[in-house]
This record gives structure tokens, C-alpha cells and sequence, in this order.
């Protein structure tokens, strides 16, 4: 009897062990055929809060804020899964590069942040994983958004003939709140969520912090940043956006404006102007190679000098290029990239063409993209002439459509994804 007691005490005393466990983790959403746990809500809960608190802004109630860290682990959820099937991948090296500007930018080297990582209570593992992730979700937008763009020719001839093309505009510092709407809302919920934004612009206006409303109450993709959107030029703004801010001035806050993804807040931080007259360009092309299903980063890699090798034994460039690259766009023009200036370009296809003489072959290399091989075929210094403002009109207005088609894609994402929440409390 007293081994059978003794027995009994220990399977209870398993048995609870086992349900404290259970408790301790679970499944919080269920996100297509993704699962997210309550484990990794913590984790991440508490990164974005040191993170609040860091910039002085105050953390919104942990309800909230939990909403708020569950939907955006949501969204990366379901954009990882297509990441996956579209056979997208970080590098080592691309996540190191990474890693090292981000240490440059505090002015340490890699090794120095890992250490400085380690002293704030932080895992390190765990931090390169999130910044890969946030590379892959960032790469995943630019290649599924940039694909539903089109720019006509009657929209670059529209804007050379508007004032922006005539004289560089202002640059504003911004911040968004952003009251979502549904693609297709009835009259009522409009009528709620302008309500809702009047409301949230009069508490702003009564001396609330705009970045501390913005982590409570925004749907917008920033909205654990405070709402900031950085330095953006007018010209890239919707036309309903850029012409409510075109008059404000440091610290002013815009009325709520109607657009189709709902009702934005906009506050205006800092303004820039000015003119640059001469600008530095290069007539560069390219071959981009993307690792993918059936290609590894190895094997692609390894094709990459393959080819600047033939190219440099005398195979024509273009000829590669329209069989191999990975870019539709540039591809079928034999990698013809035209005249491309400081900014438009990813930091490391900025530094290889700028570092390659003309006439050149670079040295294949790899950014977020993939693996490149450039040809510098000439450089010139230029005004403003009536090519480079076809070009930067180009550019604006497809900038100015990514922002837009990026939250409408993020929408649809969510919309047509299986989602099922669990208690996440």
C-alpha cells in the first residue's frame, strides 16, 4: 500500500508538471499552416517594450499592446509562409552586413555589439533571427508589391508637366496613425472610424504624445514605431496626403484624411528643402541571380562567376544577361539598368558600381536580392536634363504607388489568410 501511495504521488506529481508546462506555452494564433505561441508573443512583447521605452514613449496598456505585437507577428507569419514557397532566403552574409551597419550606426564594431547585446539581458542568437526575419519579410514585400506596379507613360508626362517636376519640393519628417478600414465597409463602420479618428485627433491636439497614441491606437504596419514614416518627399505622398501637409509646419498635427485604407493622422516632425543642380550618374547593367528551389546560395553563387568569367573572355553581356537574370525588368533589355544615380540603388550595388572603372566587370556580389554582376559602361556628371527628370519621374510615382499598394496588399494578405486566435492573454 505504501509503494502504491508513493507511486500515485509521483504520477500526480508528473501530471502537474507536465500541465504547468502546458500553461506555461501554448498556441496563441493559427495562421494558415503556421502556428504562433504564446512564448514568442512574450518574447517579442517584451523586445518591443524595451524598445518603447528606449525612444521615451510611453507603453500603452499591455492589452493593447499585445493586439498590437500579435498582429504584427501575424502578418510576418504569413508573409514568411509565402518567403518559403517563393524559395526566398537571407544569407549569412547578407544578415552579417546587415549587422555590422547597424553596429557602425552606434558606433561599434560587430563583435563590440554582440557584447553590448549580451550586457542589456538580450539573447544574441535570438536578435540576428529577428533581423533576418524582418530582411526576408522586407524582401518579400519589394518582390510581390513591385510586381502589381505599372507606371504608363501618360502618367510621367502628367507629372512633368506639374509643378513638382519643375523644382524640388519640400521634404517633411513624418508620423502616421492610421484607423483602418476594410475593402469593402458599410457606411456605418466609415461613419465609426471617422469618429474615431476625430477623437484621436482632438486628444492630440490637446497635448497627448503623437508616438505614444500611435503604439496604442494606429492599424498602421509602423504602428509600434510610433507611427514614424522617416523623411519622405512630398511628391511620393497620395495626392490626398501631400496636399494636407503642405502647409504645416514642425510639430503640427493634420485633421484626419479620408483615404481608401481608412483615415490617416498625419504629424509633421521636421522640414527640409533645397535644390541640387548637378548630380553624379552612371550608365551601369546588371545580372541578378536569385537562389531559389532548385538553385542553392552555392550553386548560385557559383554561376554568378561563372558568368562574369565568360563575360570577361569575351561573351556578350547582354546575351547572359536576357538568358540568366533573375530581373524581369532589366533582364529582357540585355541587364540594361540606364543612367542611375546616389539612392536609388541598395548600399551594396551602390558601393561595387561606384568602386568599378568603366568599361568594367565588377567582381560578383551579393545583396538582399541575390547575386549580382555589374558592367559599368560609362559616367557623366548632369544637370537636370530632360532624361534624368523622365527617370526621377518614373521613380517618384512608383514610389509613391508602393506605399499605397503596399498596404493594400498587407490587407488582402490578411483577408484571404486562415487566421484563428486563441486567448492570447
Amino acid at each position: 500500500m505504501a509503494d502504491q501511495s508513493v507511486l500515485t504521488f509521483v504520477l500526480v506529481a508528473l501530471f502537474s508538471l507536465h500541465t504547468q508546462a502546458q500553461q506555461l506555452d501554448r498556441i496563441v494564433a493559427v495562421v494558415n499552416d503556421d502556428i504562433i505561441m504564446k512564448s514568442e508573443l512574450d518574447q517579442r512583447t517584451r523586445l518591443i517594450t524595451e524598445q518603447i521605452q528606449g525612444q521615451g514613449v510611453q507603453v500603452p496598456p499591455a492589452d493593447v499592446l499585445r493586439q498590437q505585437v500579435l498582429d504584427r507577428l501575424i502578418l510576418d507569419s504569413l508573409q514568411l509562409q509565402i518567403a518559403e514557397i517563393q524559395g526566398l532566403r537571407i544569407s549569412d552574409r547578407q544578415l552579417n552586413e546587415t549587422l555590422e551597419a547597424i553596429a557602425a550606426q552606434n558606433g561599434l564594431t560587430l563583435p563590440e555589439f554582440r557584447e553590448a547585446l549580451i550586457a542589456e539581458g538580450q539573447d544574441y542568437a535570438q536578435a540576428r533571427e529577428q533581423i533576418r526575419r524582418e530582411l526576408l519579410v522586407s524582401q518579400v514585400q519589394q518582390s510581390n508589391v513591385n510586381r502589381r506596379i505599372q507606371v504608363s507613360e501618360q502618367e510621367i508626362r502628367n507629372f512633368l508637366n506639374s509643378d513638382a517636376a519643375q523644382q524640388r519640393q519640400a521634404e517633411f519628417l513624418l508620423s502616421n496613425i492610421l484607423i483602418a478600414l476594410p475593402s469593402q465597409a458599410s457606411p456605418d463602420i466609415i461613419q465609426e472610424a471617422e469618429r474615431k479618428a476625430e477623437e484621436i485627433y482632438a486628444t492630440l491636439t490637446d497635448g497627448a504624445e503623437f508616438a505614444d497614441t500611435a503604439v496604442s491606437v494606429s492599424n498602421a504596419p509602423n504602428a509600434l514605431n510610433g507611427g514614424d514614416l522617416g523623411w519622405r518627399n512630398q511628391s511620393e505622398l497620395p495626392e490626398t496626403l501631400a496636399a494636407a501637409i503642405a502647409n504645416l509646419q514642425p510639430g503640427d498635427i493634420s485633421r484626419p484624411i479620408r483615404t481608401p485604407g481608412g483615415f490617416h493622422i498625419l504629424q509633421v516632425r521636421d522640414r527640409r528643402g533645397g535644390d541640387v543642380t548637378l548630380v553624379e550618374q552612371t550608365l551601369v547593367s546588371h545580372i541578378l541571380l536569385t537562389p531559389n528551389e532548385i538553385r542553392s546560395d552555392e550553386q548560385t553563387r557559383t554561376l554568378a562567376y561563372d558568368l562574369a568569367s565568360r563575360i570577361r573572355d569575351g561573351q556578350p553581356f547582354e546575351n547572359l544577361a536576357r538568358r540568366y537574370s533573375d530581373d524581369p525588368g532589366s533582364g529582357s533589355q540585355g541587364g540594361d539598368l540606364g543612367w542611375t544615380q546616389e539612392g536609388q540603388m541598395v548600399p551594396e550595388f551602390e558601393q561595387v558600381m561606384s568602386s568599378t572603372a568603366v568599361d568594367q566587370i565588377s567582381e560578383p556580389f551579393e545583396s538582399r536580392f541575390g547575386w549580382h554582376v555589374l558592367w559599368v559602361r560609362d559616367r557623366r556628371t548632369q544637370d537636370m536634363s530632360a532624361e534624368m527628370m523622365e527617370n526621377m519621374a518614373r521613380n517618384t510615382i512608383s514610389q509613391r504607388k508602393y506605399n499605397e499598394e503596399l498596404d493594400n496588399w498587407l490587407r488582402e494578405l490578411r483577408s484571404q489568410a486562415y487566421v484563428e486566435i486563441r486567448n492570447p492573454g
